[in-house]
């Protein structure tokens, strides 16, 4: 086809729970559009989406994909969007640069976590939805039972474009609603039939119900249809698809992705009622001139705008950047603006996505969705924009890290090359951070579960030949003391010659509860020289980094040195040192020292019926409620609780709450371990 228009284009995430078909319906679409010659297959692993290593061996999407097919002269951009609860960061990427968006949902007679959560996010962000219903050729499929689980859900929003042609039990075609033709579907297509005369009442019922949903999205339907009692197919059309453009109505379709039935009827829905990036609302953006927030329309006249939603790291091939441009059009050879990082860019090759594959193109429009390579300092989220209006796009909301490991390099050796991968990595997936911890001195991971670390692990090993380990963080204990008590410290030694000598006697104390060490010298009558005393606070100092009970940091401890013994021969700083140290040994043993361990603050959401249980859970970790607040049927839990007990709390609340729980946490402070769990640090310190 020729140059595109904004007007002809539809951007559409697939989205939905994970292993309900979402890459498989994007397979038949290219298919159906044909940009493919073949079906592939997740079982033949060769499908246009899913190519990545870890895709193909774990048999789920674990990476944003994007391809693009024609259909009834429109460009329809597909971005097929993870489900798995880890790749969440896929999700929001996707959302970004998609208009609106296709939910598979499978035809199991229930609306599944993954569903639910997808149709609430684009709810709440008016994203027009369509829900495919998929899989209808399965055994035990229920077509009409899930219909009607999203009704019971979502009430009046769920619009039935089609009603089910069932025999037995199974869903063999379906009538349109608006038009009142029939159609049987056939493997990869459909054959048009007479109505059945027992669905012509349900038709007619359906229908009426259309036709007063779209009335009620404009006056003039709603004056017609008052007066006339009727509307138009075109005007029903029109009313249906205003309120899909403004998040009030969720059409609903059924078919097979796998046996390419009722995909074309999606499809024609797709480019029929779904908005184009024209008709949807004006993007948001900074005006880096003026400060000022600015409506960004897609109008391929005024100056160029895009964003970069998906980076793709590759070894071999280099870094490539998948963005939608919002306005104007980009051209090879331009030279545009980072609003990011302030630098300029030039355009060298511009691409269509289609899997792993890229095409040339001569240029984006303004709604497109494609790829620039090369580019020498821009990442995801970065604004690329024409020098003469300066602006620049809100970050993607990326959630933050809630899982954390422990990571360093399974050979010796490999060090810097598991890091460089893992900095490599990080340029595609935004919801990792490595970084070393300060108080455990280990290099941990943060993302966002178990398997999103693990599958990062894998890609390590596979595009940098090199091998990663994780294990269990250690939580960052640290020792104090709750008495006081003083200590002699004396260091002699004599080996024939010049000796070593020096004296100590030093009160100890808790200190302020800031984790600070303090030195006070105490010293009157020259008992200790003074060129001696900064001996005495550096073997102090060396000393607190081990406590006297497990070898944590001792903290919050106030150290006096008020008297002392020196020998004006053998007298040396080392003395000092080594007798500060068996001073610190001896007294902390004796001023009661206690374990203190890291406390955070918990946020927690989940649904209201899940309350008690997590109630219940977090007093088991020896948590502490602070508060619930109530709203839209869930509660945001306030809790404090031991970091130690809540090391696997990402992969418990989803198993406690089928997915739907999510938490954020912030240090609050430290505070003594209770002595039944003092006992176990202890006796996990001996073992070494």
């Amino acid at each position: 086809m020729g140059k595109v228009t904004s007007d002809k284009i539809r951007n559409v995430a697939i989205i939905g729970h994970s292993g309900e078909g979402k890459t498989t319906l994007a397979e038949a679409m290219l298919f159906n559009g044909k940009s493919i010659d073949r079906m592939g297959s997740i079982a033949d692993r060769n499908t246009v989406m899913d190519y990545d290593e870890q895709e193909l061996s774990r048999g789920i999407s674990i990476s944003l994909s994007a391809a693009y097919t024609y259909w009834q002269d429109v460009k329809i951009n597909i971005l097929d969007v993870p489900g798995f609860y880890d790749f969440e960061g896929e999700f929001e990427e996707a959302m970004r640069a998609a208009c609106s968006a296709v939910l598979v949902a499978d035809a199991s007679g229930q609306v599944s976590v993954g569903a639910e959560k997808a149709v609430d996010y684009c709810l709440k962000r008016h994203i027009p939805l369509i829900i495919f219903i998929n899989g209808i050729d399965k055994e035990n499929a229920d077509y009409a039972a899930t219909a009607e689980a999203f009704r019971e859900k979502y009430g009046n929003k769920i619009a039935a474009m089609h009603t089910p042609i069932i025999r037995d039990g199974k869903m063999k075609g379906y009538v349109s609603v608006i038009s009142g033709k029939a159609f049987e579907f056939t493997k990869g297509g459909r054959n048009e039939i007479p109505v059945p005369d027992d669905m012509k009442e349900e038709v007619a019922r359906l229908k009426e119900g259309l036709t007063e949903a779209a009335a009620e999205t404009s006056e003039v339907f709603l004056d017609k249809y008052l007066s006339e009692g009727a509307l138009s197919n075109d005007e029903i059309i029109a009313g249906i698809k205003t309120g899909l453009t403004g998040g009030g109505t969720l059409p609903v379709m059924g078919g097979s992705a796998l046996q390419n039935m009722g995909v074309i009827n999606l499809m024609n829905e797709i480019a029929e009622i779904m908005p184009s990036p024209e008709e949807r609302r004006p993007a948001l953006a900074v005006n880096l001139a003026t400060g000022d927030v600015e409506n960004v329309e897609c109008d391929e006249n005024a100056p160029f705008s895009a964003q970069v939603f998906k980076t793709v790291a590759d070894p071999f091939v280099g870094k490539l950047n998948m963005l939608r441009v919002y306005s104007g059009r980009l051209k090879s050879g331009m030279t545009v603006y980072n609003a990011a990082t302030g630098e300029k860019e030039r355009i060298n090759a511009i691409y269509f996505m289609k899997g792993k594959k890229q095409e040339p193109a001569e240029e984006l429009a303004a709604g497109d969705i494609g790829a620039v390579s090369k580019l020498s300092d821009t990442g995801t989220g970065d604004t690329l924009c024409a020098e003469e209006k300066k602006i620049r796009f809100y970050d993607i909301p990326f959630p933050k890290p809630v899982y954390t490991m422990a990571i360093s390099a399974a050979k010796s050796g490999d060090e810097d090359k598991v890091f460089q991968g893992l900095n490599r990595l990080a340029e595609e997936d935004l919801t990792f951070k490595v970084e070393k911890d300060e108080e455990t001195g280990e290099t941990v991971i943060r993302g966002q579960g178990e398997t999103q670390l693990d599958v990062l692990c894998k890609k390590l090993k596979s595009k940098f030949g090199c091998e990663a380990a994780l294990k269990e963080p250690r939580v960052a204990f640290k020792e104090t003391i709750t008495a006081a008590a003083e200590a002699e410290g004396k260091h002699k030694k004599q080996t024939g010659g010049a000796g070593q000598y020096g004296v100590v006697n030093i009160r100890f104390e808790p200190g302020a509860a800031d984790g600070q060490f303090e030195f006070v010298d105490a010293v009157v009558g020259g008992a200790v020289p003074k060129q001696f005393i900064p001996a005495v606070e550096k073997g102090l100092k060396e000393a607190v980094k081990k406590g006297v009970l497990a070898g944590y940091p001792m903290v919050n401890l106030k150290c006096t040195l008020f008297d002392g013994k020196y020998h004006p021969v053998d007298s040396k700083e080392v003395a000092f040192v080594s007798a500060a140290k068996l001073a610190y040994d001896d007294a902390c043993r004796r001023a009661k020292p206690v374990i203190l361990e890291p406390v955070y603050a918990y946020k927690i959401t989940v649904p209201d019926t899940y309350t008690g249980d997590i109630l219940g859970d977090m007093n088991k970790r020896r948590g502490r409620i602070l508060g619930m607040e109530g709203a839209d049927g869930k509660q945001e839990i306030s809790a404090e609780a031991p970091l130690a007990e809540m090391l696997k709390y990402a992969t418990d609340l989803r198993s406690m709450t089928q997915g739907r729980g999510r938490f954020e946490a912030e240090f609050a402070r430290y505070e003594e371990v209770p002595f039944a769990e003092q006992e176990k640090i202890v006796a996990e310190a001996a073992k070494g």
